[in-house]
């Protein structure tokens, strides 16, 4: 019986279960959808871009109301053309803009040009461009060299 008895626990293995996950299936989607990614974007033609367009001019208009902007925040406001008046410094932008009103209530058919120096911010630009366009003058662009 003790014979018997061993015997019977030798065939009577243990079954140890794998708790690994299986990660072929995964790499195999994965490299499918890399494949898929890399080849989408050469369909399209990446050459051909649409850039709006804008007119240029060589000149400046004849009359116009230019103000200028300096690095260290210096700004002057006048009109140039036949009805040249000399520029004359603002101490603020609330100044410049009070000026701006005056100057355009007089020549409304002028239009407004935006002389900035290299070191000026941007921001400071744009927000008299903006500022400009919300007192009705249509007409606002920058003066380059």
């Amino acid at each position: 019986m003790a014979s018997s008895f061993s015997s019977g626990m030798r065939g009577s293995r243990t079954r140890k279960f794998k708790s690994e996950i299986n990660v072929v299936p995964y790499i195999d989607v994965m490299l499918v959808l890399l494949i898929i990614f890399m080849v989408m974007p050469s369909s399209n033609n990446p050459s051909v871009v649409n850039l709006p367009s804008a007119e240029k001019t060589t000149r400046p208009p004849d009359d116009y109301i230019q103000i200028v902007l300096k690095p260290n925040g210096a700004l002057s406001l006048g009109v140039n053309g036949k009805n040249a008046l000399a520029p004359e410094t603002a101490p603020n932008r609330n100044a410049l803009l009070r000026k701006l009103r005056v100057l355009h209530a007089d020549n409304p058919d002028f239009p407004v040009l935006i002389a900035g120096d290299r070191e000026s911010k941007y921001d400071d630009v744009i927000q008299l461009i903006s500022e400009a366009k919300k007192m009705g003058i249509n007409r606002v662009g920058l003066a380059t060299k």
